[in-house]
C-alpha cells in the first residue's frame, strides 16, 4: 500500500522539537550513564566547556561543579553573559559570542548549539548571569521559559551559573558515575594549567599539564622519564610502558578527542619519523610505537570536528590560510623531540633498548603470527564460532555506538543470544570451554591458543584499536562459580594483552536476571534478592518464582528483553589505583598468602550470615 504524500506530509520542526526528536545529532548516543560517552556526560561537558572558554580568555580561574541526585550545577567566575542577551544565549539557536573570532579565537564550542541542546533535553534548566553588580535569572522546562526575573542588583562575583536536571523522558532511569565525571574534571585541569575546579567539594589543579595527565593515567613507572614538550599552540608528553599496544590521549582546544583525528595521526607519524632519523636506523614504526603512552594537545582556530560531540578532529589546517595540522605537528615534534634526545642521552639509550627488544620479539613471533592468521581465516570460513552482525560502522567509518559482540560459553547460551539478538548490530562469539589462564604468559600465546587467536581476529585488534569492529565488547557468562571464573579468565586476557580495550571503555559485563516472578497478569525479571522480594510483594500471594541457573535456561523469547534497549551493562573500569600487574597477580597468580587469607576471612563471614 502506498501512503498518501501531500502538503500535509511536510512538517517544519522548531529547534526544541528537533533536538528532542533527534538528540543523537547533538549529543551522540543517549545511554543511561554506564558509559563515559553517554549523553548525560555530554550535557555536563557542554555547560563546562563554556566556562573553560572563559578561563581561556583570561576571565576566571575557578569553576565549581556539583552533581547531586541527578541535578548538575556549574558556576564559573568569568565575565558573565551580557544580561540583556541571557535568554537569547540560552534559547536561540546559532546565537553566541563564539562567532566573533576575536572574542573566542580558539574556543571549544563554536556553533551556538551546545547549551541550547542541554536546555531542550532538561526537565529543569536554570541559568543566571552575574555581571558588574547586576544579575538576571531565567528558569526553563524543556526549553520553555517558566520563570524570568528582571535585572536586579547583586553582590555576587561576576560569572555564570547553570543548573540542570536531564529529562527522564529522554534519558530514562539514568545515573552519573562519579569516576567518569572526575576523569572529565581532571582532563580539564591538565589542559588548563592555572585553573582550579572544585567538584563535589574536592579541588583539582595541575601545574605540569600533560605531564600530570600521563602520571595520573599510568599504572607504574615508565621505562624512561616522561618527555614533556611545549610550544605555541601545542603540548606533547610521552614515554613507553610495559603494556602491549599503544595508548594515546589527544585534545583540541581543550576538547578530549577520544576518536583522534588529523592531529593524532600526525603525532604518531612524527614520532616514528623522528626516532628513525635520530638513530639513523630504518626501524619498523610498529616497533617504535609499541607500548607507547602519549598525549598531544593543540589549539586550532575555527576547528572542524566530525560530529557535534567533537570526538574526532577533521580540520586539515591550524587556521584559515595557515599551516596544515600535519605539518605543524611534524615540524614541532621532529625538532623538539630530536633536541630532547640529544640533550638526554640516558633516555635515548633506554628508548633504543626498548625498540630493539620489541623488534626482536616481533621477529621471533613472525612465523607463529603468519600461521595463526591463516588458521583464523580458515576456521572463520568453516565454523560458527562467530555469528557476525551486519553493520559495524557509520557513514564516516566510525564505530556505531550500538555495534556489540557478546562473548559467551556453551552452545545453549550462545544459541539463546543468537536467536534473540539484533542481527544488524549484535554479534555473538562462542567460547569452547574455559579459556586458558594467560597471566604471566607472553603474547605468543595469543597466536598459539586457538580461542585467543580467533577472538583477537574477530575483534580485529591485533594492531591496536584503530580497526576495532565492535564498540561494545560484552562478556556474557552464567552468574555461577564457573561463569565468574570464565569472566575472570577473559578479563585477564584483555588486561594482559589489550589493556587499552578496557581503558577506552569498550568492555562490559552483561547483567542477566537471577529470578522470574510472575502471576497470570504480569511478569517481572529480578536481578537481585531485593528485587525478587519487591516483586513478590507487588504481585500478591503465591506468584510463580523461577531461579535461572544459567543463560541457556532463558528462552530466546525472554532473552530478547535483556539484550534490547533495556539491556543492563556493567562497565569494566580501571582507575589510577588499579595496577594491572598487582590485580592480575593477586587474582590469577599462584595462591598467595594474601588471597588465601581473604578467602578464609570471607568464608567465615558467609558462614556466620548463614547461621
Amino acid at each position: 500500500m502506498v501512503e498518501n504524500y501531500s502538503e500535509d506530509s511536510i512538517r517544519t520542526l522548531d529547534w526544541r522539537e528537533h533536538i528532542r526528536l533527534r538528540p543523537g545529532m547533538y549529543i551522540g548516543k543517549l545511554g543511561d550513564g554506564s558509559a563515559p560517552d553517554d549523553g548525560i556526560y555530554i550535557l555536563v561537558k557542554e555547560v563546562v566547556d563554556n566556562s573553560i572558554d572563559e578561563f581561556a580568555m583570561g576571565a576566571g580561574t575557578e569553576i565549581v561543579i556539583k552533581v547531586e541526585e541527578g541535578m548538575v550545577t556549574v558556576r564559573d567566575y568569568g565575565r558573565g553573559i551580557p544580561l540583556g542577551k541571557l535568554v537569547d544565549a540560552s534559547s536561540k539557536m546559532n546565537t553566541g559570542a563564539k562567532y566573533d573570532s576575536e572574542a573566542f579565537k580558539k574556543a571549544v564550542g563554536l556553533n551556538g548549539v551546545g547549551i541550547k541542546a542541554v536546555n531542550a533535553l532538561s526537565e529543569v534548566f536554570e541559568i543566571q548571569s552575574f555581571r558588574e553588580g547586576k544579575t538576571k535569572y531565567v528558569r526553563y522546562s524543556r526549553a520553555q521559559i517558566v520563570e524570568e526575573r528582571e535585572i536586579e542588583p547583586t553582590t555576587e562575583r561576576d560569572g555564570t551559573q547553570v543548573t540542570f536536571l536531564a529529562d527522564k523522558e529522554i534519558f530514562g532511569n539514568y545515573h552519573y558515575i562519579a569516576d567518569y565525571l572526575e576523569a572529565m574534571v581532571k582532563n580539564y585541569v591538565f589542559l588548563n594549567t592555572g585553573l582550579t575546579i572544585v567538584f563535589n567539594g574536592n579541588k583539582y589543579f595541575s601545574k605540569r599539564g600533560l605531564y600530570d595527565l600521563l602520571t595520573e593515567n599510568m599504572n607504574g613507572e615508565g621505562l624512561y622519564p616522561i618527555i614533556h614538550l611545549k610550544g605555541d599552540d601545542i603540548e606533547i608528553a610521552m614515554t613507553h610502558g610495559r603494556q602491549y599496544g599503544e595508548v594515546y590521549y589527544s585534545f583540541v582546544n581543550g576538547q578530549h578527542t577520544t576518536q583522534g583525528g588529523t592531529h593524532l595521526a600526525a603525532f604518531r607519524e612524527a614520532i616514528g619519523k623522528t626516532v628513525r632519523d635520530f638513530y639513523k636506523k630504518d626501524f619498523d614504526t610498529s616497533d617504535i610505537r609499541t607500548s607507547i603512552i602519549g598525549a598531544v594537545s593543540i589549539k586550532v582556530q575555527e576547528p572542524v570536528f566530525e560530529s557535534q560531540t567533537k570526538t574526532k578532529l577533521g580540520s586539515k589546517d591550524m587556521a584559515p590560510g595557515g599551516p596544515s595540522v600535519r605539518n605543524f605537528i611534524m615540524d614541532f615534534v621532529t625538532k623538539e623531540l630530536d633536541n630532547y634526545l640529544h640533550r638526554n642521552p640516558d633516555t635515548a639509550e633506554l628508548l633504543l633498548k626498548k625498540i630493539v627488544e620489541t623488534e626482536r620479539e616481533r621477529k621471533a613471533m613472525a612465523g607463529v603470527q603468519k600461521i595463526a592468521r591463516e588458521r583464523a581465516k580458515q576456521v572463520s570460513l568453516h565454523n560458527r564460532k562467530l555469528r557476525d552482525c551486519r553493520v559495524h560502522f557509520n557513514s564516516n567509518h566510525e564505530l556505531k555506538n550500538e555495534s556489540s559482540i557478546f562473548i559467551t560459553e556453551g552452545d545453549s547460551a550462545s544459541g539463546s543470544i543468537t536467536k534473540s539478538r539484533d542481527v544488524n548490530t549484535q554479534a555473538v562469539f562462542s567460547l569452547r570451554g574455559k579459556p586458558l589462564n594467560s597471566y604471566g604468559l607472553t603474547k605468543k600465546v595469543v597466536y598459539e591458543n586457538e580461542e585467543f587467536n580467533l577472538l583477537q581476529a574477530a575483534l580485529n585488534i591485533e594492531d591496536g584499536l584503530e580497526d576495532l569492529r565492535y564498540n561494545n565488547v560484552i562478556i556474557a557468562t552464567d552468574a555461577d562459580v564457573d561463569g565468574m571464573h570464565i569472566r575472570l579468565l577473559l578479563l585477564t586476557f584483555f588486561l594482559q594483552f589489550f589493556p587499552d580495550l578496557v581503558r577506552s571503555g569498550h568492555v562490559y559485563i552483561l547483567q542477566t536476571p537471577l529470578f522470574r516472578v510472575r502471576n497470570k497478569k504480569e511478569t517481572r525479571y529480578c536481578y537481585s534478592d531485593a528485587e525478587r522480594e519487591n516483586a513478590i510483594k507487588a504481585l500478591g500471594p503465591k506468584p510463580e518464582i523461577t531461579r535461572f541457573k544459567g543463560l541457556g535456561e532463558i528462552s530466546p523469547n525472554e532473552f530478547v528483553h535483556f539484550i534490547g534497549k533495556d539491556m543492563r551493562l556493567e562497565p569494566v573500569r580501571l582507575s589510577k589505583a588499579d595496577s594491572i600487574e598487582e590485580v592480575l597477580s593477586y587474582y590469577m597468580g599462584k595462591n598467595t598468602p594474601e588471597r588465601q587469607d581473604f578467602i578464609i576471612e570471607n568464608l567465615y563471614i558467609e558462614k556466620d550470615e548463614l547461621r
